[in-house]
């Protein structure tokens, strides 16, 4: 049997699994809540939430922000009202994730984390503290990606990749020519290395196994199993294979 507190505020569309738990002055739309969830108080779950069995939302968390077109920006957001998070994931308190995002099985979202409309996060992954992910970014299963870390719009992260801290991503080379097609993020490849302090610039591609280490900016693709350094990055040896 489910507990919902008394102050708590939930939709009468809202299907709600066995045992579930609601604190205290959630707020809760028109979603879709798994069997043995927890919602700690004051998180906001808006309409359109699917949440897995077994997921863990702790408090402050907003789940389902619509994007806003305020006049300053270059880009009209574009998104589907919709948010999927499966089952046995953990979502940190103060964490934003807004609409139109989906999320893989037993994956953490650290506290304050931010995932903006139109992403995709794979399962068994780690998004770490006050971690940025932009809009229309891909990440694949089992990435890593560390504390106060910004992914850029328009990212290709795929599997098994580990970002450390303090990384910071460009997807704008022009960047008086408003939003248009030349809006290209990094693409980082399977089991790639970004060492903390990082940079890399707009389209650049980190090949597989690659390693970039800590303070690099990258500016130019660094080749599968490759090691770069500096800044601007240039190649220090060839990783091993294993």
């Amino acid at each position: 049997m489910s507990k919902i507190h008394p102050t708590a505020i939930v939709s009468n569309n809202a299907v709600i699994g066995e045992n579930v738990v609601i604190g205290p002055y959630a707020v809760i739309g028109d979603v879709t809540i798994g069997e043995g969830s927890i919602i700690h108080p004051h998180v906001v779950m808006a309409d359109g939430v699917h949440l897995g069995r077994n997921v863990e939302v702790f408090p402050g968390a907003f789940i389902g922000k619509e994007p806003k077109g305020a006049g300053a920006i270059a880009r009209q957001p574009q998104f589907e009202r919709k948010i999927v998070i499966e089952d046995e994931c953990s979502i940190g308190p103060h964490v934003v994730i807004f609409y139109d995002v989906t999320i893989g099985a037993n994956t953490l979202l650290g506290d304050g984390a931010s995932v903006r409309e139109k992403c995709s996060i794979g399962s068994r992954c780690i998004i770490s503290r006050y971690v940025t992910i932009n809009y229309d970014t891909s990440i694949g299963d089992r990435t890593k990606i560390m504390d106060n870390t910004h992914i850029t719009g328009n990212a290709r992260i795929a599997e098994d990749v580990f970002i450390s801290t303090m990384v910071g991503t460009a997807n704008d080379n022009l960047i008086r020519a408003g939003f248009g097609d030349h809006i290209t993020g990094p693409v980082v490849e399977a089991g790639a290395f970004v060492g903390a302090g990082a940079t890399l610039l707009p389209g650049v591609r980190i090949g597989s196994k690659a390693t970039v280490a800590s303070g690099a900016v990258v500016t130019k693709p660094v080749e599968a199993s490759t090691t770069v350094a500096g800044v601007p990055a240039r190649p220090m040896k060839r990783a091993a294979e294993e």
